[in-house]
């Protein structure tokens, strides 16, 4: 048992309770702002540990480390480290000023790693249920609002039905194979001439376990008023690190174990990924408010995403990848703007209060332009490599109408973004927005110079994607 492999998730583990500890030690209303900032610390120093960490696969081949999940997992950190950066500058605000709210976006984080790492099914369901569990209390950490309460709620349901679907898939894999080790479930498909009707239910069981997770369509009915109700840091992680963790299973699941299967559930991943765009495309239109919108256009991007994992092979999952790196960049970004959304010490969330921002605050109107665009798919910015990616990885595969119907839902999609835009720059100005914190201006600057310059780093992403997409497909 090589137990240095899951030293990373061994360190950020320990951090938790130690950050736990320290914040019932420290007087109430004050505990906060420094767990916070012990929590950005323990994500940065495993963020670390993560990079040196070794290949191997450990604790009797339940614990996978290779270049892929190095890759996801550092995503899950950053995408964690960011929402608790945005978190700082309104905690009182928005009432989620307690030490448990970081420690709590840690142990889901923690989560997210374990299942980037799993070479077994359970493995997978304990660090999804650990992730998942968080989220639930997170969404409905300010109790005193009713929105937060319906937000934790619908999501707690919904969630611990699609937790139940997953199970049910694996126990049916299980019941084909005999293990739910990825080696043993590969070698037992590879195995067999006819695939048993048992199994393939199997499969799309566990499909849709990952799907809800990842507000695909048919399965994306709690995102809207989740994203509305939840704190809007809290949606900004959502959005983020723990679909990063669901691709990441999804991907090694599918390419891995049921990898010799891949004509039998590729065109399901096709007409998941097509109604995502279509309907995410669409719906966002007439939203007025923009954390619903957000919710909708999330729905749409996760479509983009699995184009590269319907087609199957190394150059779509590197695509895949390369995608969630622009995704998760410029969706914090935009939400950081969303969060510096404020008027008179409250919060506002309708489009229409952003009207005539570029006159009364240029620095967070450009800011908010970048990120729409980018989300447009506008060149040369990040979302555009993005979608040229995946959008090539398709048509290399011969997936000609799911390319044709990405293109056409970006374009429709390109109308929401560009009328943001336009209310920022054009229309009648409203009341001015409060002054941003700091720790917000940092985070929108930041991921906007990201999302800006991504060109320039799109040589060393695109080729680590290549060598985590490589460890897939070995």
């Amino acid at each position: 048992m090589n137990w240095t492999l899951a030293l990373p998730e061994i360190v950020l583990a320990l951090s938790g309770l130690v950050i736990l500890l320290a914040g019932v030690m420290q007087r109430r209303g004050q505990a906060f702002f420094s767990c916070a900032m012990m929590t950005l610390l323990a994500l940065v120093v495993t963020g670390i540990l993560v990079v040196f960490s070794p290949d191997g696969t450990g604790y009797s081949h339940i614990f996978i480390n290779d270049g892929f999940a190095r890759f996801m997992k550092v995503l899950s950190l950053t995408g964690a480290a960011l929402s608790v950066v945005l978190s700082v500058g309104y905690a009182r605000e928005m009432e989620i000023d307690k030490f448990e709210f970081p420690v709590l976006i840690l142990f889901s984080t923690l989560g997210t790693m374990i299942m980037a790492s799993s070479g077994n099914l359970m493995t997978l369901f304990v660090g999804l249920e650990l992730s998942s569990l968080s989220i639930y209390i997170l969404c409905a950490f300010a109790r005193d609002r009713v929105t937060a309460a319906e937000a934790g709620l619908k999501y707690f349901v919904l969630g611990s039905l699609a937790s139940g679907l997953l199970l049910y898939g694996i126990s049916l894999a299980y019941g084909f194979a005999g293990t739910m080790e990825y080696a043993g479930l590969q070698q037992a498909v590879r195995g067999s001439t006819v695939l048993p009707a048992g199994l393939m239910v199997g499969i799309v069981f566990v499909l849709v376990g990952l799907c809800f997770k990842l507000s695909m369509v048919p399965f994306h009915m709690w995102t809207p008023d989740v994203y509305q109700g939840a704190p809007t840091s809290v949606t900004a992680y959502m959005a983020g690190a723990p679909k990063i963790a669901a691709f990441a299973v999804l991907l090694r699941v599918m390419a891995g174990p049921f990898g010799s299967m891949t004509p039998q559930w590729q065109l399901l991943i096709e007409v998941v990924s097509a109604a995502s765009m279509v309907f995410g495309s669409l719906a966002a239109i007439p939203q007025g408010n923009i954390k619903r919108l957000m919710a909708y256009s999330s729905i749409g991007h996760m479509g983009y995403a699995m184009i590269g994992m319907a087609a199957g092979t190394a150059e779509g999952t590197r695509g895949t990848l390369v995608y969630l790196v622009t995704y998760l960049f410029m969706n914090v970004g935009a939400f950081a703007g969303i969060v510096a959304m404020r008027r008179r010490g409250r919060a506002v969330s309708q489009i229409s209060d952003l009207s005539g921002l570029g006159r009364t605050d240029p620095g967070m109107a450009l800011a908010m332009a970048v990120f729409m665009f980018s989300m447009a798919g506008a060149p040369p910015l990040a979302g555009f490599f993005g979608k040229l990616m995946v959008f090539y990885a398709a048509i290399n595969a011969h997936l000609y109408a799911l390319a044709a119907i990405g293109i056409v839902s970006s374009v429709i999609g390109a109308y929401y973004y560009i009328r943001i835009v336009k209310i920022m720059f054009f229309d009648a100005a409203a009341p001015a927005l409060d002054r941003s914190p700091v720790s917000v201006s940092f985070v929108s600057v930041g991921m906007g110079l990201v999302t800006t310059f991504f060109v320039v780093g799109l040589g060393p992403v695109a080729t680590a994607a290549q060598a985590a997409a490589s460890a897939l497909f070995r």
